[in-house]
């Protein structure tokens, strides 16, 4: 298959659709540790302005807000937002939740004292465009933060394989880019007065054997729920094996389980 054409907002309907496809919030449970560690290490207390950009169901907010912060959370999937706001109202949490683009975010320059993205905004098209805006909303002396998957790492080899069945859109760079600390250093150092990096790993530690976690993420995840739609019997087929492949060669449960260790670039700079 050859890559498609299509227009700016055509690609931007796709990826709504795909992030709306499924029930990410039964996958982003198995990611929500990782997620309250990350807040953990980045400062966050009471009375401070943050903003969860691409935030899904909340895995970073809610803990953030737990912490007494202001948060706001954007992201394209209006279906995820009002899981999030589920979960925050559950716990009795003050959390702002609006549908916005990580291109063109909905908020007043320097709003934000903290400004974070984990495992979302890398997935936009438009990396300068990502990273003018989460720059654009933090105010001077602030942070911005970012958690993404690395191209060296398993979620790499993942979306390849995707990519293999169902070539991405031409023009639009790998969203792992963003955990290549050369590419996220001039993305960001226009902006930002310093740049720390760190690699770190998150546990995909699923209770089901490699085939079952294969069936999860077909019936949950919607990138890859869209991907089998758009293939024929034999190319689901195809591709649910090799999946399975790559999760059988990276698992290490030994306990008739599924356990991946995902490694991920941390991203700390400082808004200039």
């Amino acid at each position: 298959m050859q890559p498609a054409e299509i227009s700016l907002d055509q690609l931007k309907q796709r990826m709504k659709s795909g992030w709306m496809a499924g029930d990410f919030g039964r996958i982003a449970r198995y990611s929500a540790k990782t997620a309250e560690e990350f807040v953990e290490r980045l400062n966050v207390r009471s009375g401070i302005e943050v903003l969860d950009v691409a935030c899904g169901t909340g895995n970073v907010a809610i803990p953030a807000a737990r912490k007494g912060a202001l948060v706001h959370g954007s992201d394209i999937a209006t279906n995820l937002l009002q899981q999030a706001r589920e979960r925050a109202a559950s716990e009795g949490l003050q959390a702002t939740f609006q549908e916005g683009d990580a291109e063109q975010l909905p908020y007043a320059d320097q709003s934000f004292d903290l400004v974070v993205s984990m495992f979302g905004a890398m997935f936009a098209p438009r990396p300068e465009r990502v990273a003018a805006e989460l720059t654009r909303v933090c105010r001077r002396g602030g942070v911005v933060a970012m958690a993404n998957w690395t191209p060296e790492g398993f979620a790499a080899k993942f979306l390849a394989m995707g990519a293999r069945y169902v070539p991405p859109p031409e023009g639009v760079p790998p969203a792992v880019l963003w955990g290549s600390e050369p590419v996220v250093r001039q993305r960001l150092d226009a902006y930002c007065s310093s740049i720390q990096t760190t690699r770190r790993i998150a546990d995909f530690d699923f209770p089901l054997a490699p085939r079952e976690a294969v069936q999860f993420f077909r019936d949950y995840f919607g990138p890859v729920q869209i991907i089998f739609s758009r293939l024929g019997p034999e190319g689901q087929a195809a591709y649910a094996s090799d999946l399975e492949k790559l999760w059988s060669d990276h698992n290490e449960s030994a306990a008739g389980g599924t356990l991946v260790r995902n490694e991920y670039l941390e991203v700390i700079a400082t808004r200039a």
